[in-house]
């Protein structure tokens, strides 16, 4: 019996279509460069010099996903949006902290590695990494068949932020029932109920990516593509500035789940059910998808992305920097005594 000759690729892994996404990449990560890295693309470790403005640095991380967009993004072949939204959703989960993004490593895995795709995922990362003056600092390829299924294709994230000591958040000492909820608008789904959304639109609704989604002006791709928005811009002077005690980013566990992880147990979030109006793509997944309003407020964001926490004294002045700001925030709701629960009224 001859021996059979066994190579890397002949087991389904090529290392040159990994080498040339490495290619297509590299300049991506180069522009998204500051002044603290300390180190090329390439090496085994990313360096990042340490030393800190802040006077007390804190040092704070976060690593989140993307879930099953990426499967939205496969079905309707746009790569970049989905980028963007990794990194957003880790800036939005440190923000809440009151950090500053310093970088981003990105894990790319594959059954295939398709160099044209990781290039537009990657454009993606890098584009919301210049837009919050971070770097992306390193990452990971990885063509695993047998892992993954023919055609699909992960991600994930890790940042690090810093903040200063004083400014680190919730306050939880300083909250206090009367403190005021002030609600920032979402811009969809951002990467939150998309196994939910998919069976609707696909499935149930018979729907195409590029067919009008009901009572939108958006294609269903459009609609569920729209980036997971950054509140970086608007929200860290507010953090600077002393006027926050809490923050929440609404992700998985909406409302109802995601405000008690900044609460003391001794208050609850009482939400102003009327201060809002949920938008269309929310509605039409609910309708469709025969979903209860409780159940909705604990799988989708209905429209709010994120929510601030301030004293009553400093809410004025709050909805007036951020609508300066172009920010359409509004009153959502308030604190009051309770056990850490949200309550709507």
């Amino acid at each position: 019996m001859g021996e059979e000759k066994v190579s890397y690729a002949s087991s389904g892994v090529d290392i040159n279509r990994q080498d040339e996404a490495l290619r297509r990449i590299k300049p991506l990560v180069k522009g998204t460069k500051t002044p603290g890295v300390r180190s090329d693309i390439g090496l085994f470790g990313g360096l990042f010099d340490a030393r800190f403005p802040e006077a007390k640095p804190i040092l704070v991380s976060s690593m989140d996903g993307v879930g099953t967009k990426i499967k939205v993004a496969r079905k309707a072949g746009i790569w970049d949006t989905v980028g963007q939204d990794l990194v957003n959703h880790c800036i939005n989960d440190i923000l809440v902290q009151g950090a500053r993004p310093l970088f981003f490593l990105d894990y790319i895995a594959a059954q295939r590695l398709e160099p044209e795709v990781i290039e537009q995922i990657v454009k993606g990362m890098a584009t919301a990494c210049k837009d919050a003056g971070a770097a992306l600092i390193g990452g990971e390829l990885a063509e695993m068949p047998g892992v993954y299924a023919e055609g699909e294709v992960d991600v994930a994230g890790t940042i690090v932020g810093v903040v200063d000591e004083a400014l680190l958040l919730p306050q939880l000492e300083a909250m206090a029932a009367g403190d005021v909820l002030i609600g920032l608008p979402s811009s969809g789904l951002h990467t939150n109920g998309y196994s939910l959304a998919r069976r609707v639109c696909f499935e149930v609704a018979g729907l195409g990516v590029e067919d009008l989604l009901p009572g939108t002006d958006q294609t269903v791709a459009q609609a569920l593509l729209a980036i997971h928005r950054s509140y970086l811009t608007q929200v860290l002077p507010l953090v600077r500035d002393g006027r926050l005690v809490a923050m929440a980013h609404i992700t998985g566990g909406g409302l109802t789940d995601n405000i008690p992880r900044v609460l003391p147990e001794t208050l609850d979030a009482e939400i102003d059910t009327q201060s809002w109006e949920i938008p269309a793509l929310f509605k039409f997944l609910m309708e469709q998808g025969g979903l209860g309003l409780d159940d909705a407020r604990q799988a989708l964001n209905l429209g709010v992305g994120m929510v601030l926490v301030v004293k009553p004294d400093q809410a004025a002045g709050v909805l007036d920097l951020l609508h300066a700001s172009e920010e359409p925030a509004w009153l959502l709701g308030r604190l009051t005594a309770g056990s850490g629960h949200v309550r709507y009224r």
